[in-house]
């Protein structure tokens, strides 16, 4: 995209879906920290909301103007709908980014894809489904080069915090990284702490029931790309359930998209920036066992819920009941937002020698890292603080991201830019606990 097709724009920032319960922290976000940033021509940035209903867009805007102390009641407001694409296209010809809040993405996310890049705007999403960011990956990455733009996937708390924890730990490692573990912690608030709301839920349920589709989309993209060469010194195998002393908890597998979405960084980095592969693991901390058990039943009951029509219709109609209380239509409450917090732990494992090239170190990893990720809770803060940290990059920054435009995931996209010094500056602190 030209510098010419850059000034055409009257906004560098459009949150799309600002009326959900997402966009309403991300609109409270950009409120907040908008005023601390620039155009690389010294003016200030322009931002506006976008959603089907006025009324809806405009009590969000009086609510962040009440929550955050800046007025932006005034706010200019554009009426889009995912069904509508003239006026997708509309929205998208006024923007430089637009940051997409709107999901299911499995439902609603390709017609905003597709009408950023036929009229060149960037898209940044909070998706956190495998198969549908792998198929927009497949479908659009060409798509999007030949039109200068960049669709940067997975830019909330699925992946960012996991994706600039890796960075993070390389970046701390002396020597060549094989492998990194994660290990993620919750720390509820008051009245009961980390809740979710319905769209979260949703997502939740049909990236899960995608799981037979999603193997057939990663055939197709791993075909497309160079094969990693296999170290002899594999990370080491877990249980299903096991005890970890260095987070002092039970864990086990984390489901979430960050394992595929390092994974596709990986490649990337791989075959564009000649860096040896490393493996991946995320896992979920339990406080105690009868919390894993817990989880771990609530976990099989959704499983299976989500493999038949009718099971998810139940899932989508009784989200309390279906969920032990942990998910409403209602989402949570801001007192419960805003007392719960999180923590990533992360477990690096290479050897000294450091890598001279892609092909990596072929001497057994014996020397280790800890470093750690604290954050605050994760889908409504955390999310919002990276999204909207994001955005702010590649607006300014977009020298130093591959170059051309395409699909990308936020390490391969921000590992050689200020993101992650922008995070620590906006309450998400990395650190090096052991090394």
């Amino acid at each position: 995209m030209s510098s010419s097709d850059l000034q055409r724009k009257k906004f560098d920032i459009v949150i799309f879906g600002a009326s959900g319960f997402t966009g309403q922290y991300v609109v409270e976000e950009v409120a907040r920290t908008i005023g601390q940033e620039k155009r690389t021509d010294g003016k200030p940035l322009t931002w506006a909301i976008a959603g089907r209903d006025m009324k809806r867009l405009q009590k969000v805007l009086a609510t962040a103007s009440r929550e955050t102390g800046v007025n932006i009641s005034e706010l200019p407001i554009i009426i889009a709908d995912v069904k509508s694409e003239s006026s997708l296209n509309e929205m998208c010809q006024q923007a430089t980014v637009i940051i997409n809040c709107v999901g299911p993405y499995r439902f609603f996310g390709t017609p905003v894809v597709k009408a950023c890049i036929e009229n060149k705007a960037h898209h940044i999403d909070i998706c956190g489904e495998p198969a549908w960011l792998e198929q927009i990956d497949l479908v659009y990455s060409g798509k999007a080069k030949e039109a200068g733009v960049y669709v940067l996937e997975a830019c909330g708390f699925d992946s960012i915090p996991s994706e600039m924890g890796v960075v993070y730990t390389r970046q701390q490692f002396n020597g060549t990284l094989n492998s990194v573990e994660c290990y993620i912690s919750m720390k509820p608030g008051n009245d009961g702490g980390a809740r979710l709301n319905f769209g979260t839920w949703q997502s939740a349920i049909y990236g899960i029931s995608q799981s037979s589709e999603l193997r057939t989309i990663r055939r197709q993209l791993h075909a497309s790309h160079a094969e990693l060469p296999k170290s002899k010194y594999r990370m080491t195998k877990r249980s299903v359930v096991f005890y970890s002393d260095l987070v002092r908890g039970w864990c086990l597998p984390f489901l979430g998209a960050d394992k595929s979405i390092v994974y596709r960084t990986t490649v990337h980095n791989f075959e564009h920036r000649k860096q040896s592969p490393i493996e991946f693991q995320p896992y979920l901390r339990c406080g105690s066992l009868c919390s894993l058990i817990c989880m771990m039943f609530a976990g099989i009951v959704f499983g299976l819920f989500t493999k038949c029509r009718l099971g998810r219709y139940i899932l989508e109609t009784y989200p309390r009941l279906m969920s032990f209380g942990y998910c409403s239509k209602t989402g949570p409450t801001r007192k419960q937002i805003a007392t719960t917090s999180c923590r990533l732990t992360f477990l690096g494992l290479g050897s000294e020698k450091k890598s001279d090239g892609e092909a990596g170190v072929e001497e057994k990893p014996t020397k280790k890292i800890t470093t750690s990720l604290v954050a605050p809770e994760p889908g409504y803060v955390t999310t919002p603080i990276c999204v909207v940290q994001a955005a702010y990059v590649l607006l300014s920054e977009k020298d130093k991201l591959p170059q051309g435009g395409g699909v990308y995931t936020p390490g391969a996209a921000f590992c050689e830019t200020s993101l992650l010094s922008r995070l620590q500056n906006h309450n998400i602190q990395f650190s090096v606990v052991d090394k």
